[in-house]
């Protein structure tokens, strides 16, 4: 293997440990008590700030047509606003280890959802994976010891929401597309409209965070954690085009990994033989869901909502 060879790899290590350090960090962010719709309001902020040079940069403007709002709301509801709530909502009382591996559970419910809108075929070999999944998610609810804490049981199904959502956000854009837009032009696009739905939402349920007051540990991991966001989202994006979205999408496995281990760095976090087990088994269940590689793996532009003759 070549130098020039190594590039993706690197590339793809060092996406997977950023990805994997904005899990602490939004741990952090709700240490002091903030709550979620104050902080996806100033999360948008600083994504709308850096994504928003980058565009302009490139010279790609935001549409601003009919199709493409619907678009923007699709994705800043299923791939921002809501998961997020559920997100923040489950950190604030589980281990973000824990919660690092909640989130690699998106392949498990992107499976059923994409047979559902036709956009994946039935495979046992996936059947097998969606298996496994669901017992490394029995196993850190099932054993007592797997969690500090018995009650944290009940956070599980809500922190599962949020891969439910973002899921669901992929199948929807892999159904309609991106109406010809690139993935920076998109998420520019959410974030605008969910830092409009958010920061009304954030003042009249007096979940504002103010600036003024002070700016603390809490405030800078919520900072750091949205600009390792959309750096590596800038990244990612540039690696499918250089390596492929099959290859891309390993990532998934590194962010849940280093999401533990910087975890147990800076939070000082440790975990029972049953969330390890529960790792390396939800493991090996998303390698057998990913899909193959396809030879045409963008949707073509359609109207949303529409879902084509072979709906």
């Amino acid at each position: 293997m070549s130098r020039a060879d190594l590039g993706p790899y690197a590339v793809l290590f060092v996406m997977g440990a950023g990805w994997g350090l904005s899990v602490p960090l939004s741990k952090i962010a709700v240490s002091t008590g903030h709550l979620p719709l104050g902080l996806i309001f100033w999360q948008e902020v600083v994504i709308i700030a850096l994504l928003g040079t980058i565009c302009a940069l490139r010279g790609k403007r935001l549409e601003l047509g009919r199709q493409y709002w619907r678009l923007y709301a699709v994705i800043a509801m299923c791939g921002a606003v809501l998961p997020d709530i559920f997100f923040y909502l489950a950190a604030a009382r589980l281990p973000a280890g824990i919660m690092a591996i909640v989130i690699a559970s998106v392949p498990l419910f992107s499976l059923p959802i994409a047979l559902a809108l036709r956009n994946e075929t039935f495979a046992w070999r996936r059947l097998l994976g969606l298996s496994f999944g669901i017992v490394g998610i029995l196993l850190l609810v099932g054993p007592e010891a797997s969690l500090p804490e018995r009650a944290m049981v009940a956070f599980i199904p809500l922190a599962l929401m949020a891969p439910l959502l973002y899921a669901t956000e992929g199948n929807l854009v892999a159904k309609w597309g991106t109406q010809g837009l690139d993935s920076m032009q998109v998420i520019l696009g959410a974030a605008l409209l969910g830092m409009a739905v958010t920061g009304p939402l954030a003042v009249v349920s007096g979940q504002w965070i103010n600036p003024l007051d002070g700016i603390g540990a809490a405030e800078w991991a919520l900072v750091a954690s949205a600009a390792l966001h959309g750096l590596v989202y800038a990244v990612y994006v540039w690696l499918v085009g250089r390596a492929g979205s099959v290859f891309a999408a390993q990532t998934s496995y590194l962010v849940t990994g280093f999401g533990v281990l910087w975890s147990m760095l800076i939070l000082s976090e440790r975990y029972a033989i049953w969330v390890w087990l529960a790792l390396a088994i939800m493991t090996v269940g998303i390698a057998l869901v990913q899909p193959r590689a396809r030879a045409a793996p963008l949707a073509p532009v359609r109207p949303i909502g529409d879902a084509g003759p072979n709906a």
